[in-house]
């Protein structure tokens, strides 16, 4: 409103002079809660939004009756990662420049530790629709994805919402050193029964093909999962080097799906322009299986959202897991 007398018109510089502060340390703020605990002032997450704001008292208080998971960087600056053995089924994905990002499911042991922690996409969305009310811990997203996460069906955590429960480690640059102590999101572990993903686990199916090594590559990035005798886990492998935690510990899989779906363009691009492909979870294909150092081609079905995915073999019967950590890789249906 335009001022009318000498009185208004210093009260509408003081109101503009305090909007302006304000809005100066609310960037401030931004900035700090983007940059974490490092000292460094590296850069923010990959450009692609700051973390989202939560008006306090918005986020549900953790119950533990479902499963934790963690979206995590996988560039190499960012390995070794840290209690990504922990996670009961890891989910690896393409994303952006034809690179590899990972998603840690955690439902039976929560580790001390989990990272380094990135940003969430879109197909996120889709495939935690199977658990019910997932805690999906991530350090941001693109600032147009961030309202279809607030309207979907989970309890969302960043460094803005749990600032007490993210920390910024000093071996690794920003930001490739965001990590999550779990149990300040999560009390307790919810469980096996919380594990909703369709998956069965027993006995190996008849058949199979001898198996040693199955690589799954992306533009920029591959797989290598190797069977190992003496461990009866298939050893991994990141972009042609072993794959180990922080503690040096070679990880290995129980059981590998290479599940082949269709990747397509999303609504949504990176900083550089680049578009973030979708990962389509729900539908039907083809998948192989590895286990016990054998391979079984089966098909994959998962109807709804809400929905675990069923694998079986040609003659529909289901196909057992074996015991033990999960991968699901999933490629391009070709």
């Amino acid at each position: 409103m335009r001022p009318v007398a000498t009185v208004g018109r210093e009260r509408g510089a003081r109101g503009r002079r305090a909007a302006t502060t304000a809005a100066l340390l609310a960037a401030t703020v931004t900035a700090a809660l983007t940059a974490g605990c490092t000292g460094g002032g590296g850069p923010g997450d990959d450009g692609r939004g700051s973390p989202r704001e939560v008006e306090q008292g918005t986020s549900p208080s953790a119950t533990g009756s479902s499963v934790l998971a963690v979206k995590l960087d996988n560039a190499a600056a960012a390995r070794p990662h840290t209690g990504l053995d922990a996670a009961d089924v890891v989910y690896a994905e393409q994303v952006e420049g034809g690179l590899s990002r990972l998603m840690a499911v955690y439902a039976t042991q929560l580790p001390k530790t989990v990272g380094p922690v990135r940003s969430a996409r879109e197909s996120d969305l889709e495939l935690l629709r199977q658990f019910d009310r997932p805690t999906l811990a991530f350090s941001g997203a693109q600032k147009k994805l961030l309202p279809l996460i607030d309207r979907a069906p989970l309890r969302a955590e960043t460094p803005s919402s749990a600032s007490d429960a993210f920390f910024r480690g000093s071996g690794k640059p920003a930001p490739h050193n965001l990590y999550l102590r779990p149990e300040r999101l999560v009390p307790e572990a919810p469980g096996q029964a919380a594990l909703t993903t369709g998956f069965r686990y027993g006995s190996a199916p008849a058949g199979g093909t001898a198996t040693t090594s199955q690589t799954v590559r992306y533009p920029a990035a591959r797989f290598t999962f190797t069977w190992s005798d003496s461990r009866d886990r298939w050893l991994v492998g990141m972009d042609g080097e072993p794959a180990t935690t922080a503690d040096g510990k070679r990880m290995a899989a129980a059981t590998v799906v290479v599940q082949y779906v269709k990747v397509r363009e999303s609504a949504f691009r990176d900083f550089l322009g680049n578009n973030t492909p979708y990962t389509e979870t729900v539908g039907s294909g083809k998948a192989k299986v590895l286990r016990d150092g054998r391979a079984f081609d089966v098909n994959w079905k998962r109807g709804d959202p809400k929905d675990g995915t069923a694998f079986t073999t040609g003659d529909g019967t289901p196909v057992n897991f074996a015991k033990g950590q999960v991968w699901v890789v999933y490629a391009e249906a070709s």
